[in-house]
């Protein structure tokens, strides 16, 4: 059967689900489990903060390993690696009986992940330069569609089973994306007996070469930390709204769809405006409507009310990362455009990283809400960061390297 890029998509954008899935259906809920079920009854903000930053420390630290191994090996032996070890680790998050024990096991997550980054990367190289673009708006819709359904489940079966029992259920969903991987996706363009293996270091002085690539990548760092200041934070800020505590991940998963909700209606439409107006140009209202709405969040001490600001919130936000993504597409070579996003991943990882270890602890010196305040202004200073000249992502020509393995 000849290759096909969109059946490929359609292959990787379920497997993604399925990652992202579990993911929305277990994590968000870490507070809860580790006060309920690990013990943890005091400064349960830094813990939270600190377990969600052991895995994405770990992650941006081993990154270049797995890297250099995919250029030597290919992409799908990565993401059949990353999608087994995901999932073992989710049913050791169901074993653990203490809080050192469930940091050592998100640690451990995230020196043997990457599905998802395997996915984007086998998307950016094995589909038609003109599509990639588009296809790289799909996949990022799985996300989306896991951020809708995945904090609502889980929201149900943590109501109903506790914490404990939805990373079983988390482990058994990567364990069907791992299946997929092996049975369906497609990786043709890799070929092993001419893949050249780069370091790190070689990767980032080319890299360093393309200024529209590193303002990018800037930017995917701040946004992620900005963003993930709040995130771990926000099943808490729930409860002190008013809500009992055996509802409190009820509420907290309908509120995290509604973000994924937003996201979902709008990033088709920021997708198509931005073919028309330029990227530059969505990630700028999308960084602008996204501060806002973060700002506008200081001043709405109800429920309904901070539900629909972040729906609002959603609706802008979801123009972002997909933006980010095409830009980084466009202003590299398809000879160098999967190491472009392997320093993606690690940026968004550290990204990740460092935004709950900060959200945790500055949670523990001040109220929640002065949190929304950080991220809000952290997202309207990268809009206004982006229009200066030095920072301007512009029309920079995209980085040219003398190797080549990408598919037309």
């Amino acid at each position: 059967m000849a290759f096909s890029w969109k059946r490929n998509l359609f292959v990787l954008w379920i497997g993604s689900f399925l990652v992202s899935m579990a993911y929305s259906i277990s994590v968000p809920f870490m507070s809860i489990y580790l006060e309920k079920d690990l013990g943890v009854t005091s400064h349960l903000e830094a813990w939270t903060g600190i377990i969600f930053a052991a895995t994405f420390l770990a992650g941006a630290l081993i990154a270049p390993f797995w890297g250099s191994l995919a250029d030597k090996y290919g992409r799908k032996p990565m993401m059949l690696r990353a999608g087994f070890c995901l999932s073992m680790c989710y049913f050791l998050y169901y074993l653990v009986d203490g809080p050192y024990e469930m940091l050592a096991a998100r640690m451990l997550e995230g020196l043997l992940a990457g599905y998802i980054p395997s996915a984007i990367a086998i998307i950016a190289t094995n589909t038609p330069e003109k599509q990639v673009g588009y296809a790289l708006g799909i996949i990022s819709t799985s996300s989306a569609a896991a951020g809708i359904i995945g904090p609502l489940l889980g929201g149900v079966v943590s109501h109903l089973v506790g914490p404990r029992d939805t990373f079983a259920f988390a482990g058994i969903m990567v364990f069907v994306a791992f299946l997929i991987a092996i049975f369906w996706v497609k990786e043709p363009s890799f070929n092993r007996t001419k893949a050249k293996r780069s370091s790190v270091l070689s990767d980032l002085k080319q890299a360093s070469q393309n200024r529209s690539l590193m303002v990018a990548l800037f930017m995917v760092f701040v946004v992620t930390s900005s963003v993930m200041l709040l995130e771990p934070l926000l099943t808490i800020y729930v409860q002190q709204l008013g809500t009992d505590d055996s509802s409190a991940s009820l509420y907290a998963g309908i509120i995290f769809s509604a973000v994924g909700i937003a996201t979902l209606i709008a990033a088709p439409w920021w997708g198509k405006y931005g073919m028309k107006a330029g990227y530059e140009r969505v990630l700028f209202i999308g960084l602008l409507g996204g501060g806002v709405g973060n700002l506008l969040q200081l001043f709405i001490p109800n429920l309904f009310g901070f539900g629909a600001l972040r729906f609002g919130y959603g609706l802008f936000f979801a123009a972002v990362y997909p933006a980010l993504n095409a830009i980084i597409a466009e202003r590299t070579d398809p000879s160098f455009r999967s190491r472009a996003f392997s320093l993606n991943s690690s940026a968004n990882m550290m990204g990740l990283m460092a935004g709950p270890l900060f959200g945790g602890l500055i949670a523990t010196q001040v109220p929640i809400p002065i949190v929304f305040f950080l991220t809000g202004a952290s997202l309207l200073g990268m809009a206004i960061l982006m229009r200066l000249p030095r920072f301007a992502i512009g029309n920079a020509p995209a980085l040219r390297t003398e190797t080549s393995s990408a598919v037309e």
